[in-house]
């Protein structure tokens, strides 16, 4: 039977993060995923809890969270109500975020402890994700898919002048209509980390089995990123999904009972890359 249970973790700075866990209760230590969601994201976003039900169906444990800045709280877990938390977040934060999570699973305090994690990384997360992989050792596989190459293109480069001099940035979120701050703090990390926060250049010391997956339709995070990722690690993978969009047919909300085409043919390839590590 696939049970779901949920966890609250602490994460950076003090705030809490909200996790949950979905699993087959006849294997409650089958091998761990930690799934790092994106930029405006949450771990309940579209068809996450879909995807999560098929891992656990395929003989994974599926963990995933919000981070501890992403602008919800753990008692309002799908909606931006905390933009105080989201104008401080920062990618060093979210980095130690991820690293109280994996502590987490491996320390058995509340789940079978996990010896390893495979990582699954979306967009801003995939990043996230890399950079972990890099320099975590019980990060056994990571797969990304419509990740990143580099945190400053998240955004135009001739918007940092006025983002230094106004101290603060407003991100519109199409779907809610949130005018949502980041603080000039997210740059000053980035300035202040250069070698560490360099998604390419930590991806080339990624000595994990990697799979990058990336939609060819991909509006948001084009298809380039995932091109620059091979580059810079040449024993990655690379599967281009044709057709793809960001989110692989996913939605906020998402109200279909199955997973979306694309979605469905990510999840097959990657439970079969975790558990064989060989080409999709």
């Amino acid at each position: 039977m696939i049970k779901k249970e949920t966890y609250t973790i602490p994460g950076a700075k003090g705030r809490n993060m909200l996790a949950d866990l979905t699993f087959n209760s006849a294997h409650p230590d089958a091998p761990l995923v930690i799934f790092v969601h994106g930029f405006k994201g949450f771990k309940d976003w579209g068809a996450h809890n879909l995807v999560a039900n098929y891992f656990a169906s395929n003989g994974f444990r599926f963990l995933k969270f919000n981070f501890s800045h992403n602008g919800t709280t753990p008692d309002n877990p799908t909606e931006f109500t905390d933009l105080i938390a989201f104008a401080d977040n920062t990618f060093s934060i979210e980095l130690d975020d991820l690293k109280y999570m994996i502590d987490f699973a491996c320390s058995g305090s509340a789940i079978p402890a996990a010896k390893t994690v495979n990582l699954i990384g979306h967009s801003m997360g995939g990043g996230v994700s890399i950079i972990t992989a890099a320099n975590d050792k019980r990060v056994e596989k990571l797969i990304t898919f419509a990740s990143i190459s580099g945190f400053r293109k998240l955004w135009p480069h001739e918007a940092e002048k006025q983002w230094r001099i106004q101290g603060i940035r407003y991100i519109e979120n199409a779907r809610t209509g949130q005018q949502m701050p980041l603080k000039v703090s997210l740059l000053a990390d980035l300035d202040h980390h250069p070698v560490k926060l360099n998604i390419a250049e930590q991806a080339g010391r990624v000595k994990q089995p990697w799979l990058i997956t990336h939609g060819d339709e991909d509006k948001s995070v084009p298809l380039k990123h995932a091109e620059e990722l091979k580059e810079a690690q040449p024993n990655a993978q690379l599967m281009v999904m044709h057709g793809a969009d960001h989110v692989y047919g996913a939605s906020q909300p998402y109200l279909g009972e199955t997973l979306p085409e694309h979605l469905a043919l990510f999840c097959d390839e990657a439970v079969r890359f975790f558990k064989t590590g060989t080409n999709p």
